[in-house]
């Protein structure tokens, strides 16, 4: 039987906090803490983070709630990650307010931090995002950026092929 790592923190956190955006990334950084949680003996806190973008005279719609949609969103993604089998113990929270500040918030009181590298923000050539890459330098614990493994390239394909790696239709 394996034991649990004692993972050192400031405050004996039992958690791994979790970005939660509904983005394939941040999929990946769920089931990363699912793997992880047991052997750390953590649970796991999914967060979400939502803003009002405003424009100056731009109507408000009636009924249009973004913490709802937010909390909607992280159950769609828990949903897509884990199915009907969450991990014991999981809990989540969405909170107003730029993601990487609540994120680096958030990381005071966990044991680690897991991102997606990039989510639905920003510039798609961007090796990291903006969120990941602020939590990278300025969160309280340590982070694990997690990214999808790259499609391999048409010609490392054909290279494959050539030496009998590949697989034929």
């Amino acid at each position: 039987m394996q034991e649990n790592v004692e993972v050192p923190t400031s405050a004996g956190a039992r958690e791994i906090v979790v970005g939660i955006d509904g983005s394939p990334q941040s999929i990946l950084a769920l089931e990363w803490a699912a793997t992880l949680a047991p052997t750390l003996g953590a649970t796991i806190v999914g967060v979400a983070a939502w803003q009002l973008e405003s424009a100056y005279g731009a109507p408000r719609r009636d009924g249009w709630d973004p913490k709802i949609i937010a909390e909607e969103n992280i159950a769609k993604t828990l949903t897509t990650a884990f199915g009907d089998n969450p991990p014991a113990g999981l809990t989540t929270e969405s909170y107003r307010g730029q993601p990487a500040k609540v994120l680096m918030q958030r990381s005071k009181s966990a044991a680690m931090l897991i991102l997606g590298s990039r989510g639905y923000g920003g510039f798609k050539g961007l090796l990291l995002g903006s969120v990941s890459t602020a939590c990278a330098a300025h969160a309280h614990c340590p982070v694990l950026v997690t990214r999808e493994a790259p499609e391999p390239a048409a010609e490392d394909a054909a290279n494959d092929d050539a030496h009998g790696t590949g697989v034929n239709a």
